[in-house]
Formats: structure tokens, sequence, C-alpha cells
């Protein structure tokens, strides 16, 4: 959303994101269009060179930080929407000193190498804030707010924009194919302003993106630009509708934070007549149990089991085991595509059937329904 904002207002943006779904060219991209083969081979082979001369070996996703940013640079972006791998403080994006530095909420998450507290997390994610840069602070939590706007003006920032207080979403109802949002910025305000995303949360996001191209530019958008910008965003594997009769959608929730949003969102928007079914694999650092609670308590009666394509896939008869714990029924099958195709061939055209757990799984299903070819990794 950030990036569309940025274009619209006639910048050339360079975006790096993770995880990618269906090709690792989806992380690096410039106006909108993933890096093409011949580019990112091109800047493999410098990477290549490069690394030689180092005493260490950088992991994966390092080589690829600075593959966008090698890309950027050879695109002459006017700007570039980095989004952090994990954490904050030492997360390889962390290189960059960049002028607006955006946290939109803290939850517990990665515990085994940020912390297990929210202040833990929240003084890790500080750590994207530099010296005389913008903080956005989008979580809902006043306590955790406050938090993080101390640890911001400690790390130098020139401005705080707190949530319900420098920025505002005064609106964020339901409307026809996403939310309809009214927001203020210390710098703008913008009303009733159509998002065609699904879920409540994303009101919010909406919100912090808004504040973030602002605080960029220093100056309010042009309020068709924030029309035509969020009015046609679409980001794949986030509350997106495949198909429908029955209806199956897929969502990247990977934590119980995220099932959370995800059960609220089923709630509110997609809180259908017949069955609802849930494709759920997970990895081997999450808790299944606290995963499925809020789609168990949504209303998800069956959960198809299945095994992420990762060397750290957890077991589906542990996923099972979890579900059944929490009073729903569990089918296990070894594959993303068999278990999809299972709850297709249960569903009657009302049930729900929704995909989540792991963008690994994510990934997998949304390629297997719309005939897509094999993940390029």
């Amino acid at each position: 959303m950030t990036a569309a904002l940025l274009e619209g207002s006639g910048r050339r943006v360079g975006t790096f994101t993770s995880p990618d779904l269906h090709m690792v060219n989806e992380r690096i991209a410039v106006a909108g269009a993933p890096i093409d083969d011949e580019d990112l081979a091109a800047v493999l082979v410098r990477l290549q060179a490069m690394e030689a001369t180092l005493d260490a070996r950088l992991t994966r996703f390092e080589l690829l930080t600075v593959g966008a940013l090698l890309h950027f640079a050879d695109e002459a972006v006017d700007a570039a929407v980095v989004e952090v791998g994990l954490g904050g403080t030492w997360d390889a994006t962390n290189v960059i000193d960049a002028k607006v530095a955006v946290i939109t909420n803290v939850a517990l998450d990665h515990t085994e190498v940020l912390g297990d507290t929210v202040e833990a997390i929240a003084r890790d994610k500080a750590g994207i804030t530099k010296a005389g840069s913008i903080c956005v602070l989008g979580d809902p939590d006043p306590q955790t707010v406050e938090l993080q706007a101390q640890l911001a003006w400690e790390r130098g920032a020139s401005a705080v924009w707190r949530n319900d207080h420098e920025v505002v979403l005064t609106a964020n109802g339901l409307a026809l194919g996403g939310r309809v949002i009214s927001v203020h910025t210390p710098v703008g305000s913008h009303e009733d302003v159509l998002v065609t995303l699904h879920g409540r949360h994303q009101g919010p996001n909406a919100m912090c993106a808004i504040a973030a191209a602002e605080a960029f530019g220093s100056v309010a958008l042009d309020d068709d630009v924030v029309r035509t910008a969020l009015g046609g965003i679409r980001v794949p594997g986030r509350m997106e509708v495949l198909s429908t009769r029955p209806l199956v959608l897929v969502d990247g929730a990977h934590n119980p934070a995220g099932t959370a949003a995800l059960a609220a969102s089923l709630d509110e928007e997609f809180n259908v007549v017949g069955t609802k079914r849930a494709v759920i694999g997970v990895l081997t650092n999450r808790d299944p149990v606290a995963l499925l609670e809020p789609l168990a308590a949504s209303g998800v009666d069956v959960v198809y089991c299945c095994r992420a394509d990762t060397p750290r896939a957890l077991d589906p008869e542990v996923i099972a085991g979890a579900a059944r714990s929490l009073g729903m029924d569990a089918v296990v099958l070894d594959d993303v595509a068999g278990a999809l195709d299972a709850a297709r061939a249960d569903a009657d055209e009302d049930d729900l059937i929704v995909v989540a757990g792991s963008f690994y799984v994510v990934g997998a299903a949304r390629g297997h329904a719309l005939g897509l070819p094999a993940h390029r990794g």
C-alpha cells in the first residue's frame, strides 16, 4: 500500500518484501513489477563475486537484501519500501538509514529469537528507527505505543506519529470488496476511502501506509492519489478470495495474532451458512493449539492438516491432535494440494474453506487452485 501511494505521487519505487508465494523474483520489485530473470541472474553473479571476498557466508535473506539494494541503485528508484525480515535491530535490512520507520504492531512472534515478552520484541523492532527519521506507530495497545514512542525518541527520531494521537483512524467500516476508512495524519486528512482488501486489520494497515507516504514527502497526499492507489490494491495471499461456491480463501496468518485477525475477518465478512473448513500447515516453531484456538472460536469445524513443503514443517499428526483437543474434526494429508482437494470434495456450495498457517502452505494452495507453475525458489 505504501509503494502504491508513493508511485501514485509520481515516484519510481522499489519494494523488498518477504516471503514470496510462487517465485523468488516477487521479493524484489520496481514500479510494481518483479525483477525479471535476466536482471536477477545478473545480480546473483555480482553477489557471487562479492561473497568470494568475504570471510563469512551470508544467509539467503542477507544475499537477497543486498541484491534488492543493488537493483534499486541500478534502477535509480526515488524511494524504496523495505519490509523487515525478523524483528528490527539485528535484521539485515537495518543497514538502511531510512527516512521513515514504520512499526505496524507488536505481537508474540519469533519468540525463540526476539524474546518472549511484548516489551522485548518492541525493543528489538525499535531498532529500525534512526536519528532524524520519522517513526510511525500503528499498534492498537496504548501502553505498547508509548513504550515504542519512548524508544524512538531515545534513538533520535525527529518526530513520532502514534496511533490514536498524531495519526487517527476515524472510520473503518465494512464495504463491498473491502473497507471504507477515514484517516487523519499531522499533514493531511482523507475521508471515506475505499481499500480493496478484506479484514478489519487492513484499516490500520492502510492508515500506517498513508502516514508513511505522507511522512516521506512531509506533505499531504492528493486525495485522488489515495483513492486510486487504495481503491485498486491487491495483496496476493492475504485474505484473498480464490473462488466461490464453495468460498475458498487463502491468508498468510501464521501466528496466534494472525489467526485472531483472520477469525475476526471470517466473523465479520465471511460468516457463511454452511460448514467452515480450514486447510492448515504449520512450521515447527509454532504452537498449533494457540494458532488454531481463534479459528475454533470462530466456528471452524473441520481441519485438513497437511505438511508444508519445507524441512521445518510440523508433522500433520501433531496439528491434528491440536485440532481435536479444541473440539474440531481433523483429517491428515501429507501435502497441501491433496488437503485442498479433499476439503473441496467434502464441501457443499455454501461452505467456506480457508487456507492458513504458513506462507509455504498458502503459496502451494494458491498455485494449485490457480494452476500456476511449481514454486521457483
